[in-house]
């Protein structure tokens, strides 16, 4: 099996404000159609893959940045594969639903987003690129993103908190989600959930009251509402948001596949807010996700004798998350860098590489070089330099278990 060349960029399928760009620096890494047939051929290779794997496979995603996505389509065809790829391509390499799929997509309004097109978000999927699959099997990037709604995907995930909880909430947790999801909503952030029962829900339905921006991460395909009890708010969020999923129209929500749904939360967020959860809970999932992309994680305790916000108090003691009650405190997490200093002194103005490192430092926990230059996606010795810069500035500091903030964002 050779290698294809063609490393660039890509036509977009996008719909209504779709078509925003941010330059080629986004485009990194992408392979290049040089004609329309070709950015089709490629399109559909992609969508073919995304019903034969129906899910996260690192071995794929590995397979494709070496070869490029058409070459990976017809190994799989053919089973022209690693040994690590037969067994999970064996029973639906035979199954091409392209043209079905598209129909479908086609009949409620949706759109395909590949890698190669500009709706794709990029630099949110990063992170999830530089995870070590053998820590985190479900951490490859989604091969297809599947989506209903007028937002741009990439646009609105530039600003975006993710708010989840319990499913079995209290009047308690609804209102804090209510409160807290309404005033970052009407504060210009994009709200994103799971469209569950509970707090998802509320988290939702309060960015849609203010007329704010929200969307739904689904863990099935985009045609098939679920919970079917929430068919009308998964209406309302594909009117004015995104409804979005890595699974194919008609796929089943399977117990593992919330599990791999929530790194999709995480990843398109620039922190995860967590308002109740139980000790076994799929938002500490989602949490944990947050962690390991560097980004913070941030809890609203509960009544000390409230079994739903158990697993909220336990992430918090054990450092886990952030304690926070209101939208200044959530902001000043996950918010533009801000970097107050003591009375007297004058707050440095950060740029370049000390800027993209500092923000990759995570307000809890430390970091070591070379986790900090696959987040930055600079190299060791830039990473090094920037931090000593920033040590200087008093700003972070080093122990036997790596880099630190030694000043916490907000001011």
């Amino acid at each position: 099996m050779g290698e294809i060349a063609d490393r660039s960029s890509a036509p977009s399928n996008r719909a209504g404000e779709a078509g925003d760009t941010s330059g080629a620096a986004e485009r990194i890494g992408r392979e290049s159609p040089r004609t329309t047939a070709d950015a089709e051929e490629r399109r559909l290779a992609w969508m073919y893959l995304s019903r034969v794997l129906e899910g996260p496979c690192p071995a794929l995603s590995e397979l494709i940045s070496r070869v490029g996505v058409r070459e990976a389509a017809r190994a799989v065809r053919e089973c022209a594969l690693p040994e690590s790829l037969r067994g999970p391509t064996e029973r639906r390499r035979g199954v091409d639903r392209v043209e079905r799929d598209l129909e479908v997509m086609a009949r409620i309004g949706g759109r395909v987003i590949t890698p190669d097109d500009d709706e794709w978000p990029q630099w949110r999927m990063l992170g999830l690129a530089q995870l070590d699959p053998a820590r985190d099997p479900e951490a490859a990037v989604p091969l297809v993103l599947w989506a209903r709604g007028p937002l741009s995907l990439r646009q609105y995930t530039e600003q975006a908190l993710a708010v989840v909880g319990a499913r079995c909430s209290t009047g308690y947790g609804e209102q804090a989600a209510a409160e807290l999801a309404g005033d970052m909503a009407a504060a210009g952030w994009t709200i994103i959930s799971g469209a569950a029962f509970g707090i998802d829900g509320t988290a939702h339905r309060a960015a849609l009251t203010v007329g704010g921006n929200t969307i739904a991460v689904l863990a099935c395909g985009i045609d098939r509402p679920y919970p079917a009890q929430h068919e009308r708010l998964l209406a309302e969020i594909a009117e004015t948001g995104v409804v979005v999923s890595e699974y194919p129209p008609g796929a089943a929500a399977y117990k593992h596949r919330f599990l791999a749904r929530n790194r999709l939360i995480a990843a398109l967020s620039d922190g995860v807010l967590v308002v109740e959860a139980g000790a076994r809970s799929g938002a500490r999932n989602t949490a944990k996700w947050a962690r390991r992309l560097g980004r913070p994680a941030l809890a609203v305790p509960g009544p000390i004798t409230a079994a739903a916000s158990a697993g909220c108090h336990r992430m918090i003691r054990e450092g886990e998350a952030i304690l926070v009650t209101r939208i200044e405190e959530v902001c000043d997490e996950v918010g533009p860098l801000r970097l107050p200093l003591p009375t007297g002194r004058v707050e440095p103005r950060l740029d370049g590489d000390q800027e993209t490192v500092f923000a990759a430092l995570p307000v809890a926990g430390a970091r070591q070089p070379t986790q900090l230059a696959e987040d930055c996606g600079l190299d060791v010795a830039a990473v090094r330099a920037a931090l000593v810069a920033l040590e200087v500035a008093g700003l972070v500091g080093v122990d036997s278990s790596g880099w630190f903030r030694t000043v916490r964002t907000g001011g």
